[in-house]
């Protein structure tokens, strides 16, 4: 394309090609007064000069470094701007963005790990946290078996902002409540009794950790504890005869409730 010159011009399409902006922004510009044609055809038609151009050019420059029209005006049409302050000011902006853009990069690896491992500790971390006798094969059994499920992304997407320390509040939640249920089991506390049911509901509100459980879901995951080889060595390893009893009170609380444990579903 040839030179341009104050005396001549170039169309609209001509500038949009030449600056790899829209005809559409070079209409926007015109209308706000932001980069006004200098010349015009018989018929009215937009044509810039050289001098057009070049403030065309430094607008294209600060809207990619991201200032905004009205901050572009001032540099341009002020001559006492501080131009390099303007830009320091706008270069701390975007350091800022980059490290938000880094934060949230780092968010969402952690999101899909947890989504595809659940616990994010690896298997010394678990077994320091949760104790010698928990599993570190457990998450993925879990994930397996619920993976597809509403619950597991809610645990997840839990699981992703907690760390060791977070994990540890947790382990020493469930731990409280473990001591608790032995000690009922020991005092011969009976299942469907007021007491027993206070436990059932404290069971829910600890789960509530891993993701909101309701009282279907829990007679499922009774019936867990007591027939999954693993789960039931947990629990009786506890206390002997743990792992039936939690799941007798589970049932017996549901009743109380208007459910039949022999027909619930995870849902």
């Amino acid at each position: 394309m040839p030179e341009v010159t104050d005396a001549d011009g170039l169309t609209v399409g001509q500038v949009s090609a030449r600056l790899g902006v829209t005809v559409r922004a070079l209409h926007h510009w015109d209308d706000v007064g932001l980069a006004r044609p200098s010349l015009r055809t018989t018929g009215g038609y937009r044509l810039y000069t050289a001098g057009d151009l070049e403030r065309l050019h430094r607008i294209v420059v600060y809207r990619e470094i991201g200032l905004g029209l009205d901050r572009i005006r001032a540099i341009l049409n002020d001559p006492t701007e501080d131009v390099p302050a303007a830009l320091r000011a706008q270069r701390a902006q975007v350091a800022e963005r980059i490290d938000r853009l880094r934060q949230l990069d780092a968010g969402l690896d952690r999101m899909i790990a947890a989504h595809e491992r659940g616990l994010l500790l690896d298997a010394e971390e678990q077994t320091t946290i949760f104790g010698p006798t928990w599993n570190p094969d457990w998450p993925a059994q879990a994930r397996r078996r619920y993976g597809d499920t509403t619950q597991w992304q809610q645990y997840a997407e839990r699981s992703a902002s907690r760390g060791p320390q977070q994990w540890q509040a947790v382990a020493d939640t469930v731990a409280a409540l473990d001591r608790a249920l032995a000690d009922a089991v020991a005092a011969g506390v009976e299942p469907g009794s007021p007491e027993a049911n206070r436990l059932v509901e404290r069971h829910r509100t600890v789960f509530a950790s891993y993701f909101p459980l309701t009282r279907q879901m829990q007679v499922c995951l009774g019936r867990t504890y007591e027939a999954d080889p693993g789960f039931a060595a947990h629990y009786d390893g506890i206390h002997p005869g743990l792992a039936t009893w939690l799941r007798r009170s589970i049932d017996a609380s549901a009743r109380a409730h208007g459910i039949d444990p022999d027909t619930a579903t995870w849902q």
